[in-house]
């Protein structure tokens, strides 16, 4: 790839993935209230949450087992046509069965973050654009443009209220229109990545799936490590805290996306925190040693007595929570083959995808008799992780921590 080249794909990128994450951060908040201002249950809600993480995980899995033949640019155009579909039903319709469907086409993201199977194409372009002393600097400007993008999306769900204080319209008018802007957006970004070059596609001779035995063994505990941090993620999706918030505390929408976007905004400052904490302690300290407090904090919320003092412990997560994404994605990339890379950022999101779309349903059956209890479930299976994490892979180094001489030649990571 030419240096013009990589400059030019990784700017698409960039800006395809903030508008993007503006998208998840609105539905991340709006979503869960639209659907109970429409008549749905906690139970319902957070089924029709599910399947719109179902659907993203069905399509981590096409990008994992086929967009490198189906072609990159080609793969991420349709997610995004998709997308937009998807919430322009959502948008439109009313019924139960219908809105599932919807979500489930249109991938919708109660998470409110950006999780969705365009991140495995993304991540396996964005290693190639620069050498291996520069990747988790990239993948950290890719975070915090993501979690820009997200408080960005946070501020958007106070559109509503806004429009039904000043234009008068009705409550859930104003959040159909505010589901159609979404619609617009997600067909923007499709827009960007016909711009990408050629050079962000991979050829290869083999048509099949092609990984190493010792690539296979690494991407087989991570991704079962991965299982349980996402599981436990899906238990606290931003859609079902922010309908704790707005049930528990009765605080309005516009005040939690007004929490949101603060929390998003911590999320990109603690991002541009992690390359140099990595370089110093490295990847596998930075993703356990800032994951584990952070998840302990969100442990409290439920105990907290009013709304001020749970959305002070939501903040305090927020500051260290996402301080392992870029580390991990930078990890995951490390430590697999350029050639091997799609499917390795596929594979480790599916399974990730997969915990998000399970969780969500379970825990609205739970809230139903224990509103708070999803709040504990959940960050206690992630500090789980993050010991399990540390215990497995504190000895399985990138190569740029590693001295030359501990490199393996043509190896694209060091092995066990």
């Amino acid at each position: 790839m030419t240096q013009k080249g990589s400059d030019r794909d990784r700017r698409i990128i960039y800006a395809a993935t903030f508008i993007r994450s503006s998208c998840a951060g609105l539905t991340g908040v709006l979503f869960g209230v639209y659907l109970a201002r429409l008549g749905s249950g906690t139970a319902l809600t957070g089924f029709i949450i599910a399947a719109g993480l179902a659907g993203g995980a069905v399509a981590a899995l096409l990008a994992t087992i086929a967009a490198d033949n189906l072609g990159r640019r080609r793969f991420l155009i349709g997610f995004a046509v998709l997308s937009a579909i998807g919430g322009l039903a959502v948008a439109t319709y009313s019924n139960a069965i219908v809105l599932a469907i919807a979500s489930f086409i249109g991938m919708l993201n109660g998470v409110g973050k950006d999780r969705g199977s365009a991140l495995a194409v993304e991540q396996a372009i964005l290693p190639s654009t620069v050498p291996d002393e520069r990747r988790t600097f990239v993948f950290s400007i890719y975070n915090v443009l993501q979690s820009a993008g997200a408080a960005s999306g946070a501020l958007m769900a106070a559109i509503p209220s806004i429009l039904v204080r000043v234009a008068s319209i009705p409550e859930i008018r104003a959040m159909r229109a505010t589901m159609v802007g979404y619609s617009v957006l997600m067909a923007a970004t499709g827009i960007l990545y016909a711009g990408l070059g050629g050079e962000v596609e991979v050829y290869s001779p083999s048509r099949g799936i092609n990984v190493s035995p010792e690539s296979r063994s690494v991407l087989i505990k991570l991704s079962a490590l991965f299982s349980i941090d996402s599981i436990g993620g899906g238990f606290i999706t931003q859609a079902l805290v922010s309908l704790y918030f707005v049930e528990h505390f009765g605080a309005q929408p516009s005040t939690v996306g007004a929490l949101f976007f603060a929390a998003a905004l911590a999320n990109a400052i603690s991002q541009l925190l992690a390359p140099p904490l990595a370089k110093r302690i490295g990847l596998v300290n930075t993703m356990v040693f800032t994951h584990m407090p952070a998840n302990a904090l969100m442990m409290f919320v439920p105990l907290a007595p009013n709304f001020l003092v749970a959305a002070i412990l939501v903040l305090g997560r927020e500051c260290l929570v996402q301080m392992d994404v870029p580390a991990r994605q930078s990890y995951v990339m490390a430590v697999v083959k350029p050639e091997e890379r799609t499917f390795a950022s596929g594979a480790t999101g599916l399974v990730r995808l997969a915990g998000w779309a399970v969780a969500p349903g379970f825990a609205g059956l739970i809230m139903q008799t224990a509103m708070g209890a999803p709040l504990v479930i959940g960050p206690g299976m992630k500090i789980v992780y993050d010991l399990l994490l540390y215990r497995s892979f504190r000895h399985l180094r990138p190569p740029e921590e590693m001295s030359a001489t501990e490199r393996e030649p043509g190896a694209a990571g060091v092995r066990p």
